[in-house]
């Protein structure tokens, strides 16, 4: 994608205010149609549920599946530019819209965090470091699975995401079960390393290939979820968050990339740095962003679309994030967290997503603990945990 001219905020596309279009209705389109509203821009959100989070509180709503030609032109035509939310809409759904606007990430790149083998192949290529792996698309290939790299993760090459999709192999002998629970899809397997911790780089990249990025944010996940952020001075070794953003910047260089990317590491025992994989899309981890900087990730999503100039983001605040799922309101929704608890700690910001149901690992909603002190900042957020009945770190 070329740069070309801004979209500037406020202007007029055909005698109507210049709109801004997002492909997803869930939380991370909801957050980017409220950037892209306080920026002065129209919004229009492109999903199949009538009811989404994003559509809910956009100037337009399309409600149409994300391959339907009608709808995405309806999208083409009201939009200066559209985005994305989330990795899994179709690439060929990019394609379409990119002959009629302007689309940002490209759907050639988000083709490749779709799928698994293709991602690590992009890494080999950019000499980023990721774990041994071997991909498995039939019974030969799981017996031609060397030694090496078992114990592993078997996971399949398109779809999965907070673990699903995903089964621990610790020996040969537990291959072919493991790959029958996937149902013998296509798969890679990645041999499982001793991590010391997880970290991710989220940054943003014009169509002129400028970059910018936010401190890399130190990650504590559960059974596959996302559960704490930690953004503070100290929180990864500066050697190593160097590295992780150069890594990143290479990822991103790489793919030719126009948009918010966030790019997920593991630190192992060794202190040796691997690339997990990537999100092309704002990212949980970053969400901190919207109570600890003074840009979030959703505006600099809207600076990338919109050809805006892109400045570094600044860190204001100390901050941890505690991931809010579904378990907290009880399957029933009959649950109320004590919110008036939680707001009366010092630094708390309140994010809920709007989503009418909860589920059991749905993500329902995130809360921000900021402080100008790393030390008080955890220990407030312990507190919050403790409130709500959920493990911090």
């Amino acid at each position: 994608m070329s740069a070309a001219a801004p979209l500037l905020p406020g202007a007029r596309q055909g005698g109507a205010p210049l709109t801004l279009g997002v492909l997803g209705g869930g939380q991370l389109g909801r957050m980017f149609v409220h950037a892209a509203q306080a920026m002065g821009y129209d919004t229009a959100v492109l999903d199949p549920d009538a009811d989404s989070p994003a559509g809910r509180v956009s100037h337009r709503h399309i409600c149409s599946d994300y391959q339907d030609p009608q709808g995405l032109a309806q999208l083409a035509a009201l939009c200066g530019a559209v985005t994305t939310e989330f990795e899994n809409v179709p690439a060929a759904a990019l394609s379409s819209l990119a002959a009629q606007c302007r689309v940002a990430p490209g759907a050639a790149a988000v083709a490749i965090a779709q799928d698994r083998m293709a991602e690590k192949a992009h890494f080999v290529r950019c000499g980023v470091p990721c774990a041994p792996f071997v991909g498995i698309a039939s019974a030969a290939d799981l017996q031609a699975v060397p030694a090496e790299v078992l114990p592993g993760i078997l996971k399949t090459v398109r779809m999965g995401y907070d673990g699903k999709g995903q089964v621990r192999v610790a020996e040969r002998a537990q291959l072919a079960a493991a790959w029958a629970q996937l149902q013998h899809q296509p798969c890679v397997l990645e041999k499982l390393l001793p991590l010391a911790l997880e970290c991710s780089v989220l940054l943003a990249r014009g169509a002129d290939g400028q970059m910018v990025h936010f401190p890399v944010q130190r990650n504590l996940h559960r059974d596959g979820i996302l559960a704490v952020t930690e953004v503070y001075a100290g929180n990864v070794p500066p050697a190593l968050a160097g590295q992780a953003v150069a890594a990143a910047q290479a990822v991103a260089q790489g793919l030719d990339y126009v948009g918010v990317l966030c790019v997920e590491f593991f630190v192992l025992d060794d202190g040796t740095l691997v690339v997990n994989e990537i999100a092309p899309r704002p990212h949980n981890s970053g969400h901190y962003s919207l109570d600890a900087c003074d840009q979030s990730q959703f505006d600099l999503q809207v600076r990338t679309l919109a050809g805006l100039p892109l400045v570094a983001p600044r860190q204001h605040s100390a901050s941890v994030m505690l991931n809010l799922l579904g378990d907290l309101w009880g399957p029933a929704m009959d649950r109320t967290p004590a919110w008036d608890a939680v707001l009366a700690l010092p630094g708390a910001h309140l994010h809920l997503y709007g989503k009418r149901q909860a589920r059991t690992g749905r993500k329902m909603g995130h809360l921000t603990l900021t402080d100008p002190d790393a030390q008080s900042v955890r220990a407030t957020a312990l507190q919050a945990a403790q409130i709500l009945g959920i493990v911090a770190f």
